[in-house]
């Protein structure tokens, strides 16, 4: 029996993904997993460490960790309509965002990644936890927020106002769709091994699409707060045909990602393997 440590958030697209995997609703064989739950910027930070097998990695720090980490086919968060907004208490022309106090979700978030593509001149940026952006804009404390996950859903009723629509830039530029998350192995392991992982991750996610309502419970214990509506929004938003398998396409939208992201300095240059070969 071999046990290993798989990090994933607390959001429901993740927990939903990950709950036949750890909780017995799949037969796994010989391996056993621990989960880490934590935010995505906790999650890069214990990579940058090398500290767990298997993890949920925003695209921007797996960028930074190929050396040491290789993409599994399953389990990203890739889509159409889905990135990162930047909003506001009122509008803000682009001088204006470049000048601006900018709340972001994490130094090495793929949001902070596609901010630094539409608005290169804006470096005024303060990194917090993803959930007290809104109220750190409300607040006045900042004057702008970079916002993800279930705040794209909840801005609108808070008073706030979208400026931009990050994800909408990028699909504008690539004509692809946009790679947020994924989840990745330490390269070190065994070919088999983590061929072996990423076929249990795509049944771990099948299941989960053919029994949507058995998830539930696992999801709403960690998002007890999260209207229901709000949940399944969120679920429908990240997890899509992407989640089970990558595919043709969905690789080229993550290479092309890198590629950018190589172009303008932002990552290191790597050469090897990207994914995992199936």
């Amino acid at each position: 029996m071999q046990t290993l440590t798989l990090g994933f958030s607390p959001c429901p697209n993740d927990t939903f993904l990950f709950d036949a995997l750890v909780n017995g609703k799949i037969d796994t064989g010989n391996l056993r997993f621990t989960p880490v739950i934590a935010d995505v910027e906790e999650l890069n930070r214990r990579a940058f460490a090398n500290s767990l097998h298997i993890t949920k990695l925003s695209y921007h720090a797996l960028g930074h960790l190929l050396p040491n980490y290789e993409l599994l086919n399953a389990g990203s968060a890739l889509g159409n309509n889905c990135g990162p907004l930047l909003i506001a208490k009122q509008p803000l022309t682009t001088t204006e965002v470049n000048a601006a106090q900018i709340a972001i979700p994490g130094k090495y978030t793929t949001a902070n990644f596609l901010l630094g593509l539409a608005y290169p001149q804006a470096t005024n940026k303060h990194v917090m936890l993803f959930s007290e952006i809104e109220n750190t804009v409300i607040s006045g404390k900042a004057d702008a927020g970079l916002i993800i996950h279930e705040n794209r859903f909840t801005y609108q009723s808070r008073g706030l106002v979208k400026i931009a629509d990050l994800g909408e830039f990028w699909e504008t530029q690539t004509q692809l769709p946009i790679p947020l998350g994924g989840i990745a192995i330490q390269r070190h392991l065994p070919l088999h091994l983590k061929q072996q992982v990423d076929r249990l991750l795509r049944q771990s996610v099948q299941y989960a699409f053919d029994h949507p309502a058995e998830t539930m419970p696992y999801v709403r214990s960690y998002a007890q707060e999260m209207d229901e509506a709000v949940m399944m929004q969120h679920i429908q938003l990240y997890v899509n045909q992407y989640s089970l398998n990558l595919g043709e396409k969905g690789l080229l939208a993550v290479n092309t990602l890198f590629e950018k992201a190589q172009q303008l300095g932002l990552i290191p240059v790597f050469e090897g393997n990207v994914a995992v070969p199936l």
